[in-house]
Order: structure tokens, then C-alpha cells, then sequence
């Protein structure tokens, strides 16, 4: 008698929370896709806007676009390119740990990134409550100085517009990922579009930092991506790494 035992899928070969993140995720933007409330909710929203909520610091990462398919998707092929192996040689706790840690992070970041770009907006709209005065706040808005406009009218603007700032994804942590595996294996081989030979991983991951820190310096705003919130997710990966190094466990390697 003999028993037929299959073989290992693809699928169930790929690590617990890497699969699960995947899953979760892609579940997740279809809900959105379907109920738009949802991501309104889960998005991470400016910490003075009333639609901020305690939990978006960890629900945004697993919101994504749902003007297609390609955020969520190219976030979760990463994730599957460099989390699987991450979680691989850290195991699923430390990995889970450090990807939330990451998304978290990156999500600071970009809450401090919009409180600095806001400090003249908010002193203009302050200026004007107190003193009727357009001033610097012409810069914001099309306001016509000779159209009396009442405080009230204006604080509502200011409220609609610190509402309307959202960031979704998880982008941040797999900027995380992708450092943690430049540092773990730094001279593994990397090929990227266009570029017709290999690039050691250490190379791509500060050119991609090079990359987003020059693009968020230069303030491109307009091609609605969280620059520095990327940036942000690298520089708490860097720390937590380092910190797990210091505590003495290997080289930033763990096992279970």
C-alpha cells in the first residue's frame, strides 16, 4: 500500500506573516475599493484633523490606493521578494515586530513632515482670525480682499483642508524591509529594471534613500507620494537593527 504525500505548493512554501500581510492586505483594499468609508477611517489623517483616530498609526499601512491596483500590488511583491526572507532568518515574531515598527515610524515621520510644512499656513489662518488681515494667506487661498470673510468661515476652511490630508500604504515599511535587507545581506545580487547588470543590495538601498530624500527635499509634492515617510521607515528599520545588534544576538540575525 502506498500513500501519496504532495508537494509543498508554492504558496504554502512562503512564511506565515509574510503570507498573511499579503492576504490581509489585498482583503483590505478590496473592502476599501467597495466602501470608501473604510479607508476614510483606516487612513492615517493629520494628528489636528477630527478625523484622526488612535489606531490609523498602524491601520494606514494596510490601507493602499484604490485608483488601481498598482500601490497595493507592487507593496505586497515586495513584501513577498524581501519579507519571506527576512522572516526567514529573524522568524515571524521579529519580523511582524519590525514591520510594524516601520510602518509606525514612517507614519511619524510624515506626521512631522506635515506639521512643518503647515507652520505658515497655520500662522497665516491664526493672523487673520485675530487681526482681519489676509496677509501671507493669499499665498493659500484665492481670496479676494475686498470680500469680507467671517473667522468662522475661514477656520472651516482650515479644518476642511487638515481633514482632507490622508496618506495610505505600506510603503514605509517596505522601505524598512528593503534596508533590513541591505544590512542582512548586503552583497547579494539585485537586478532592476533597465539597468542591464547586478547591483549589490547595500547600493540600492542608499540610492533608493538618496533617492527619496532629494525628492522630498525638493518638495514633489505633486506626484502624491510620502517621500519622507519612506525615508522614515528606513531610518527606524537602521535603529531597530542596530539596537538588536547592540543587545549582542548575532549580527542583527535572528532565528525563531
Amino acid at each position: 500500500m502506498s500513500v501519496y504525500t504532495p508537494r509543498n505548493s508554492f504558496w504554502s512554501s512562503i512564511p506565515p506573516i509574510t503570507k498573511n500581510l499579503i492576504i490581509i492586505n489585498f482583503i483590505l483594499w478590496l473592502a476599501a475599493t467597495l466602501f470608501p468609508v473604510i479607508q476614510d477611517f483606516l487612513g492615517l489623517h493629520y494628528f489636528k484633523s477630527d478625523k484622526f483616530n488612535l489606531l490609523q498609526p498602524v491601520t494606514y499601512m494596510f490601507m493602499h490606493s484604490t485608483r488601481g491596483l498598482g500601490h497595493v500590488f507592487f507593496n505586497m511583491f515586495a513584501v513577498f521578494m524581501f519579507g519571506r526572507l527576512l522572516e526567514q532568518v529573524w522568524g515571524p515574531k521579529r519580523f511582524l515586530l519590525f514591520y510594524l515598527v516601520t510602518g509606525v515610524g514612517a507614519g511619524i515621520i510624515q506626521q512631522i513632515t506635515w506639521y512643518i510644512d503647515l507652520i505658515p499656513f497655520m500662522q497665516a489662518v491664526d493672523n487673520y482670525v485675530l487681526t482681519g488681515e489676509i496677509g501671507v494667506l493669499g499665498r493659500y487661498w484665492n481670496i479676494d480682499p475686498s470680500v469680507p470673510y467671517s473667522a468662522e468661515m475661514i477656520l472651516r476652511s482650515r479644518d476642511a483642508l487638515l481633514d482632507s490630508m490622508l496618506t495610505v500604504g505600506a510603503s514605509g515599511a517596505v522601505f524598512g524591509i528593503l534596508l533590513g535587507f541591505g544590512m542582512l545581506f548586503p552583497n547579494a545580487p539585485l537586478y532592476i529594471m533597465f539597468i542591464p547588470v547586478p547591483i549589490k543590495a547595500k547600493y540600492m538601498v542608499i540610492g533608493y534613500g538618496v533617492i527619496e530624500l532629494f525628492a522630498g527635499v525638493a518638495n514633489f509634492s505633486g506626484d502624491n507620494v510620502a517621500h519622507f515617510a519612506h525615508l522614515g521607515g528606513m531610518i527606524f528599520g537602521f535603529f531597530m537593527i542596530r539596537f538588536w545588534k547592540k543587545k549582542g544576538i548575532g549580527n542583527g540575525i535572528f532565528m525563531g
